[in-house]
């Protein structure tokens, strides 16, 4: 199902045939993110991702995006803390059109002074709109305080301050050094032959610049104890992060802890949900989540309740992390969980953009693609030993760290209640 060919210079174009789809999906990636930047360039590649949609050579930015919908396609784009991507979406008979935009953007952007210095006051405004939005706001608050002081700790758009400080010279020097051959790749999934779509791509290859992929700085942590930050805030609700440090994507005891979060807190069905919201009617809104990372990763559960519920909702919720420490999943519920994570692996790859999304973390992250049935049968294998043994490593006081964007204006018994 999946082919990869490495052309002269570093380029991979990885694909997944599926001709009884009509689209095919194209992404453009690049193994650099938002970790990968000094302090003084933060945000740095989320803002020539926005660059790049700005004009080229050829196209304005309106041409840009109606060469793409145009032909009744969709494009898009992302910056993560270790990757970059740019994809598109279209019927296969428009592969090499959006092809020629998708390399065009990246191959020959202009960075007009006008334009940066109008992306830049967008971006601005994005990190403003985020600000407003308690329940985004309150995850940045998170990853500071899991990260302190480190580039995982950062917002990925940057501040008003390394934004305006950033010059023009800046973002193409950053782009020419990091976005090269080298940690590159072309992802393609839908109605297309590996060959085709080989032969189409290496038309470009010779644009893009050498280099092989750059490091980036590791995690380091120095946490003895539970960590609050509270931001006060004139808010209806108050809104909670609880991440906690786990492992990384490299790790054995990943399959175990993504089992763990899916009895945890990951759908309806799992405890938190049940007892925060079906039982007490506490929440809305309450989940959990794992996120790894080259070197290190997280598991937070968030929520947003009333003020006055705080200490009673976080006090059911550290019973449950308690719970799944002391004592393995009854065998009904650990069965559940597996089928639920075997499911969702299979309905999330029906479309050609998620076997195109795929292909692209599995290259980035680990150099090759795992099929997906090999994760599968990584993730039925789990046991109830495992994910107790898993609870028992991550889900420690000098682990937690809990970020709130809330009316409360001080967080003491907040500290208490995290150090069981």
């Amino acid at each position: 199902m999946y082919h990869l060919t490495r052309l002269d210079g570093g380029l991979t174009i990885a694909t997944a045939e599926m001709p009884h789809m009509a689209s095919v999906s194209l992404g453009l990636w690049v193994g650099v993110g938002a970790r990968y930047e000094p302090a003084e360039l933060g945000g740095v590649s989320h803002f020539i991702e926005h660059l790049l949609f700005k004009g080229t050579e050829r196209r304005s930015a309106k041409q840009i995006s109606e060469d793409v919908e145009g032909v009744g396609g969709y494009l898009n784009a992302f910056t993560s803390e270790e990757n970059t991507c740019f994809y598109v979406r279209a019927h296969h008979g428009k592969f090499a059109d959006v092809l020629d935009v998708l390399m065009d953007m990246f191959l020959h952007s202009k960075f007009d002074r006008a334009e940066v210095d109008k992306e830049r006051a967008v971006i601005k405004e994005e990190l403003a709109m985020y600000r407003d939005q308690p329940a985004q706001h309150v995850h940045e608050l998170l990853n500071a305080t899991l990260w302190p002081g480190q580039p995982l700790g950062r917002s990925i758009a940057g501040t008003e301050q390394t934004l305006d400080a950033m010059a023009r010279t800046e973002l193409l020097a950053f782009k020419q050094s990091k976005y090269v051959a080298g940690t590159a790749l072309v992802a393609v999934a839908g109605r297309i032959k590996h060959a085709q779509a080989v032969k189409a791509v290496a038309r470009y290859a010779k644009k893009f610049p050498g280099g092989k992929r750059p490091m980036f700085l590791p995690a380091t942590n120095g946490q003895t104890a539970p960590r609050v930050h509270l931001h006060t805030k004139d808010t209806e609700q108050t809104h909670l992060a609880l991440g906690i440090r786990a492992c990384s994507r490299h790790d054995e005891r990943r399959f175990a802890l993504r089992v763990l979060n899916t009895i945890l807190g990951e759908n309806m069905s799992s405890r938190l949900f049940q007892v925060v919201r079906e039982d007490h009617g506490l929440a809305y809104h309450i989940s959990s989540g794992c996120s790894h990372f080259d070197d290190t990763g997280d598991l937070v559960i968030s929520a947003g309740l009333d003020t006055d519920k705080l200490p009673r909702a976080l006090k059911l919720v550290m019973r449950e992390v308690r719970r799944l420490a002391a004592a393995p999943p009854a065998a009904a519920e650990l069965r559940r969980a597996r089928d639920y994570l075997l499911g969702q692996t299979d309905l999330s790859l029906e479309s050609t953009e998620h076997q195109m999304m795929w292909m692209g973390e599995q290259m980035i992250c680990y150099g090759k693609i795992q099929p997906p049935a090999v994760v599968k049968q990584r993730l039925a294998a789990v046991t109830a030993a495992q994910v107790r043994a898993a609870a028992r490593d991550f889900l420690r006081p000098e682990r937690m760290n809990l970020a709130l964007v809330s009316p409360l204006k001080k967080d003491r018994q907040l500290v208490a209640l995290l150090n069981f």
